[in-house]
This record gives C-alpha cells, sequence and structure tokens, in this order.
C-alpha cells in the first residue's frame, strides 16, 4: 500500500487525464505514463464491486507510489455494495474514485452498471451518495452523452442535473451516445459521432460544475482548444498507442518548465521496475506491452515493436530483450542514414 501524502485532485490534476481503459491501464501501464508525465491524472481499469468484495483486494488496489495522482475507477449499480467496495479502497489512499456509467460492454450490462445507468438518474445518484458518504476522497461520475433511444440535449441536462443535486461536483463525459444493443463495445468507441457541443454546453447550463470532456481526442493542439470550453480533457487510446505524446504534457497543459524526458530516459527507468519485478515472478509481457508505441514515428520503431512482441512471452524473457530491440532499431536508423 502506498504510505506517502496523497496528492491533490482539485482542477490542476484533472485538467488532464488518460481514461481507464479495459486490459490495458493496469499498474504497469500506468507506471510507464507517470514517467512520461508528473502532473497527468492517472486511471485504473474499471474494478467491479464483487471483485473487490469477493475477490483479491490487493491484486486488484495495489500501486506503486509513483503513480499518484491516481483515481480508482468502480463499477456497479448497488448503492450498499459501492460504499462497501468504497471504504475498502480508502486504505490504499487514492486521489479520486470514479463510477462507471459509460461502459456499453454485454458483460456490464448483464450486471445492470455501466451505461445501462444513464437510464436510472435517480439510482445513480443514490450510488454518489452512498459512495461520498463512505469516504473523504472525490467521487466523480464518467458517462455518456446518452444511451439507446434518449435523443437530443435535454436527457443528458436532467442525468446531470439530477446527481449534481446529490452533490457530486465533477463529470467526465464522453462525447458519444452508447448504444447498448446493436453495436460492440469497439464500435461504441467510434460509430456514433462525437457530438461535442453537448459537453460545452453543460459547462455553460452548469458553471459550478467541473466538467471533462472525453472522446476522440488525439493531439495536445486539439486539448488545449477544448480547454477553452471545459475544465479538463480526457485522453484515451491515443495516449496509450502514442504513450510519448504524454512527455509534452507537463510543459504544454501545466506549464511546467521541467525538462522534457527523452525516450531512452523514460525507457531506463522503466527497466528498473521491470528487473525488480522480473525478480517477483512477473512475465516480461506484462509490463513490456504497454512500451510497444514509445517509438511510434521514429526510424526502426517497427523493429523495436517487433523484437518485443517476438520474444518478451518466453519463460526465460529478461531484460535484455529490451536492450536488444533498441539495438536492433538504433541499427537500423543507422542503416537508413547511410
Amino acid at each position: 500500500m502506498p504510505n506517502s501524502t496523497k496528492a491533490s485532485t482539485t482542477l490542476v490534476n484533472r485538467r488532464f487525464s488518460v481514461a481507464p481503459m479495459m486490459d490495458w491501464t493496469d499498474r504497469y501501464c500506468r507506471y510507464f505514463h507517470r514517467l512520461l508525465s508528473r502532473n497527468t491524472l492517472l486511471y485504473t481499469e474499471m474494478v467491479t464491486t464483487g471483485a473487490l468484495i469477493h475477490g483479491d483486494v490487493h491484486r486488484h488496489l495495489h500501486y506503486h507510489d509513483i503513480e499518484h495522482p491516481i483515481a480508482l475507477q468502480l463499477g456497479g449499480s448497488d448503492p450498499k455494495a459501492l460504499a462497501q467496495s468504497v471504504q475498502i479502497a480508502n486504505k490504499y489512499q487514492y486521489d479520486e474514485i470514479n463510477l462507471n456509467c459509460g461502459c456499453p460492454s454485454d458483460r456490464v450490462q448483464s450486471g445492470k452498471f455501466g451505461a445501462v445507468l444513464m437510464k436510472d438518474p435517480e439510482l445513480v445518484a443514490q450510488c454518489f451518495s452512498a459512495m461520498q458518504n463512505a469516504t473523504e476522497t472525490p467521487i466523480t461520475i464518467k458517462h455518456r452523452i446518452g444511451v439507446d433511444e434518449q435523443e437530443g440535449y435535454q436527457s443528458l441536462c436532467d442525468f446531470v442535473g439530477t446527481i449534481a443535486k446529490a452533490g457530486c461536483k465533477t463529470f467526465i463525459v464522453h462525447a458519444r451516445k452508447a448504444w447498448l444493443q446493436g453495436l460492440s463495445p469497439k464500435q461504441n468507441r467510434d460509430v456514433p459521432p462525437l457530438q461535442y457541443e453537448q459537453v460545452f454546453q453543460l459547462k455553460r447550463d452548469f458553471p459550478q460544475l467541473e466538467i471533462i470532456i472525453n472522446g476522440g481526442i488525439n493531439s495536445l493542439e486539439q486539448t488545449e482548444t477544448l480547454l477553452s470550453s471545459v475544465d479538463g480533457v480526457m485522453m484515451g487510446r491515443e495516449a496509450y498507442q502514442n504513450p510519448y505524446i504524454l512527455a509534452e504534457v507537463d510543459q504544454k497543459i501545466y506549464h511546467d518548465q521541467q525538462p522534457i524526458p527523452s525516450r531512452l530516459q523514460v525507457l531506463e527507468q522503466f527497466s528498473e521496475i521491470i528487473e525488480k519485478e522480473l525478480s517477483k515472478g512477473i512475465k516480461l509481457s506484462h509490463m513490456t506491452r504497454h512500451i510497444l508505441g514509445l517509438y511510434q514515428g521514429v526510424p526502426g520503431a517497427r523493429k523495436f515493436r517487433r523484437h518485443i512482441s517476438e520474444n518478451a512471452h518466453r519463460h526465460d524473457a529478461g531484460i535484455e530483450v529490451l536492450f536488444q530491440a533498441l539495438n536492433d532499431m538504433n541499427t537500423s536508423y543507422t542503416q537508413r542514414d547511410f
């Protein structure tokens, strides 16, 4: 369990964040992302109430101290179970706890949580109240602009207004509808059109709330533009697939004048945690899968990715896989130069 004083999650932290992404934003991903940006707010994968109440708590909630500021995302729809989960999480000193009201997957729907909760704002308000009463940590809501047959802005406004009355101050809004039938989770990330204006209107109608926008954000230039209309920006797949974009966040978004780390510096620092985890029996591939995009756009990047992808899964794979991947990339770069 982390033992340092937890970081503040005021607006300065939530101004830029990396989205919670199932099977992606585990603790090794977050550790890697933290080496790229000191200020970005990082989120866990969604953890269900059942997993915490009946499962291995430490496996789900443990993280490295360096990951602060860090938010835990919970999935559930029973106020009592959510409150119990928050009480369990209190021991781990997360900076924020978020309720998922946006995931459209079949598994989430069958559990009556995720995006389906948008159909019952009163229940979400009850969930929020139960969670907030169980902790001093800020509770936030992540949701879509609508679900299924919900049309227009009014249902979104009513959803946010109902939960705001219960005391919620921060809403993270994926600016697409979710279709629970007819579209796969992958299609729900791309097919429904982005409607940023609805999110901007939320901020105009609820100026006292923190409104964070999510969906289709793929550059820091776009981020800076969006920040003129909302309080914060959450980036998803772009931050994972092209992680070096995070290296400029501190300077461009937070006006932090510390030097931007080089890719090699980040890789050398990440290799330190890799060696420690290898000694505990963690497989190399569990960690290196998150760094495959580090050299995206750099000559030889394909060889870097290929060598790691083809060798990191071996039972005896060690840190030498990274060094050889770098060597392959550098050799390719030199051959191109001459």
